[in-house]
């Protein structure tokens, strides 16, 4: 099987393919384009989220895509997310998104951050307090808005439910609690923060990791690292697929995400098989990092509150 025809099972039953077109970020205008050319050529896995502000676009392009012929809405998996602002009212949230997209349902349903924000605040996303920090519900468990999540799952509005930002501390509040697990954890993934304590931990519980951020980001070290710039040169492809290869390889999928054809082609059509030998160099350069504890988040939000994240993980 080529690698970007892999799949993965979640504890659902349900297969996710192991490469989604990540829409964070993207710019408004670009979007529905991106996500329309990204099905065109063979991608089935669209992740988005209320909070991106791009939900209406990833519908039109989804929409596009459905109307010419080319995929079937069965055919798609469709992540989306419940914002911090929603989490009172799980339900609202996900018939919020469900509206924007244009859809009946989505495969997975996430929550985004384990946190709760000021539903009737200043800002219906990010609500501030007069000192400019985001207006924090600190009363409001995340155990709580899981179990609303919960209650989703039977309505048939959204297939498998999941967290996304979860370390090991929270999910140990979470499963005891739970009555289903999450199928998946999504969170920031590359070698420079392999977080793999929290990779074992979901293995071992049977929940699915997603990455995001795979390469960093913007002008990361990681293009210009030696050891994959190494694996790149053995393979002949760019260390761009190096390291989106790499989370297929540890059996996570991965969202690479780009509005440009030929880049949402490329990371699609030149995909790899990495060998053992390419994963060992790769896991020699972050254990070195491990050692020096120099680990690189690239995405931390100002919550002002921790997630149970190393300082340097």
């Amino acid at each position: 099987m080529a690698a970007y025809d892999v799949r993965f099972k979640l504890n659902t039953g349900t297969e996710i393919p192991a490469l989604g077109l990540g829409t964070w970020q993207s710019a408004p205008g670009e979007v529905a384009k991106a996500v329309a050319h990204a099905i065109k050529v063979g991608y089935r896995h669209i992740d988005t989220a209320l909070c991106y502000g791009n939900e209406n676009e990833v519908g039109q392009g989804i929409k596009e895509a459905i109307d010419s012929g080319v995929v079937k809405r069965e055919e798609l998996f469709v992540t989306t997310k419940l914002w911090c602002s929603y989490h009172a009212r799980v339900e609202e949230g996900l018939e919020t998104s469900l509206k924007n997209l244009g859809l009946d349902y989505v495969d997975l349903y996430l929550m985004h951050w384990p946190l709760a924000m000021n539903p009737n605040g200043n800002h219906p996303v990010f609500p501030k307090l007069p000192d400019g920090s985001r207006d924090i519900i600190y009363s409001h468990s995340h155990v709580t808005t899981w179990k609303d999540m919960e209650k989703l799952v039977g309505s048939g509005k959204a297939k498998a439910i999941g967290v996304s930002n979860y370390s090991v501390q929270y999910l140990e509040e979470l499963l005891p609690q739970s009555t289903i697990i999450p199928a998946a954890n999504q969170i920031e993934n590359h070698p420079s923060l392999p977080q793999q304590e929290i990779v074992d931990y979901c293995n071992a519980k049977g929940i699915h990791i997603t990455a995001y951020s795979p390469l960093g980001s913007t002008g990361s070290p990681l293009f210009t690292a030696e050891p994959i710039v190494a694996v790149a040169k053995k393979r002949g492809v760019t260390p761009a697929t190096v390291l989106l290869s790499w989370h297929i390889a540890r059996g996570s999928s991965v969202l690479a995400k780009s509005v440009t054809p030929a880049r949402i082609e490329a990371n699609r059509a030149d995909l790899i098989h990495l060998d053992a030998e390419d994963m060992a160099t790769i896991k020699k350069y972050s254990d070195g990092l491990a050692a020096s504890k120099s680990f690189q988040r690239f995405v931390f939000p100002p919550f002002g509150v921790t997630f149970g994240f190393p300082d340097k993980e």
